[in-house]
Formats: structure tokens, C-alpha cells, sequence
């Protein structure tokens, strides 16, 4: 599992119980019916979608070699973890129904915290979309999984995902070191917010006069 965020919160033992509870069973309608919690079922699947450098490289705690048989043991770690309200591991599925990419959400139920690691299948990378996606799933993690903190890590050459991040207004907090599966650390930039500032950034966005579109007369 990975680090827990730098800040340290303290939930009451009902939040924590609640937010247990929104892992075991949850509530995805946010994702317009694309998302799916992963099961065996998905493993052939995820193990393509990992094979690609392209897609797994900049992602540090997958596990390595990524296989099928590795991708099915991490599938049912993520199952058995999220029996106890402590990750959820989606598939998200393109037009075609076919897997498009995925999203690791780890959980600290006693902290009120969480974190979140995915991909983007390679060729819908870099489409404008991943922004779009990043935010919703931000969103659900405040609010759906009722969390008040998130920590994220981009690897330190990985620049479009700090630019999503950064475009998100997420606090950044420099450097740390984040352990692999294998027991070996890889440094990485690191950001963090909060409920609240999550949605009074939401709330300055709604109240903001909309941006004009081309010339004006």
C-alpha cells in the first residue's frame, strides 16, 4: 500500500466507518456508467493495457513484471482490501466497452485521506480528456467516498500529470519518496488538498463570469 498523506487528520470513529462503507459499496454514477469495479474478469484486459510502457512506466507501484498472473494477484489484493474499506480499483471502459484505463483509489478511513493512481490507455492520452476526468474523479473522492484529504505523486519527468494536478489547484509540497512493491523508493513530486479547498474552488468557478468566445464585434 502506498504512504499515507504528509498531513495527518484524524476522522471520528462514524466518518471512518462511513467511508468504509462508500468503498465496500460504491456509488459510481459520476462516471456516466464507464466505470467498473475490476474483477478477475478484467485481468487479460488490464495486463494488455500494462504491457505498454507507454501507459505503466511513470506508474511506480504496479506490480512488476506486470503479467497476467501478477495483474490477477493485484486485482484480488485490491478486492480483498476493498472488503475493508481500504482501496477500490475501477476499470474505466471506452465507447466500444473495451478497457480504456483504470484508477487505484487507497484509502486511510482513520485519516479521512486517500490518494489515487491510474492510466489512460495510450492512444486516448494527451486528447484533452484526462484533465476532464482527473477532476471528476477528484470530486467523487471528497464527495462520494466522503474523504476530506488527498495526496497525489507524479513521477518527477512525469509533466502531464503535473500539469493536471497543478490545474486542479492542488498545494504542491515538494519531494518524497514513495516505496515500489519490490522495496525500492522512487522520488517523486508530491501535492495535496483538501475538501474545503476543493470546493471553494469549485464554487469560485460556478461564480465566474463565463469566458467569451471568439472575436467580439
Amino acid at each position: 500500500m502506498s504512504a499515507a498523506p504528509r498531513t495527518v487528520l484524524t476522522a471520528s470513529p462514524e466518518e471512518a466507518a462511513a467511508i468504509r462503507a462508500a468503498v465496500r459499496t460504491p456509488d459510481l454514477g459520476v462516471f456516466e456508467g464507464r466505470a467498473r469495479v475490476a474483477t478477475t474478469d478484467h485481468a487479460a484486459a488490464l495486463t494488455d493495457l500494462l504491457s505498454d510502457p507507454a501507459v505503466s512506466d511513470p506508474i511506480y507501484d504496479l506490480p512488476r513484471p506486470i503479467s497476467l498472473a501478477s495483474v490477477t494477484a493485484w486485482i484480488e489484493a485490491a478486492s480483498a482490501l476493498r472488503e475493508q474499506g481500504e482501496a477500490l480499483l475501477l476499470v474505466t471502459l471506452d465507447e466500444a466497452d473495451a478497457v480504456a484505463g483504470y484508477s487505484l483509489f487507497t484509502v486511510w478511513p482513520e485519516r479521512a485521506s486517500a490518494e489515487i493512481a491510474g492510466a489512460r490507455r495510450a492512444d486516448l492520452q494527451g486528447l484533452g480528456a484526462g484533465s476532464g476526468g482527473a477532476e471528476r474523479s477528484f470530486g467523487w473522492m471528497f464527495d462520494g467516498l466522503g474523504v476530506r484529504l488527498i495526496g497525489l505523486t507524479a513521477a518527477l519527468d512525469n509533466h502531464r500529470s503535473a500539469r493536471i494536478i497543478a490545474a486542479a489547484g492542488f498545494t504542491s509540497m515538494g519531494v518524497r519518496d514513495c516505496q515500489r512493491p519490490d522495496g525500492s523508493t522512487r522520488s517523486s513530486l508530491y501535492w495535496e488538498m483538501t475538501r474545503e479547498a476543493w470546493h471553494r474552488r469549485i464554487t469560485a468557478q460556478r461564480a465566474a463570469p463565463p469566458r467569451p468566445h471568439g472575436r467580439q464585434a
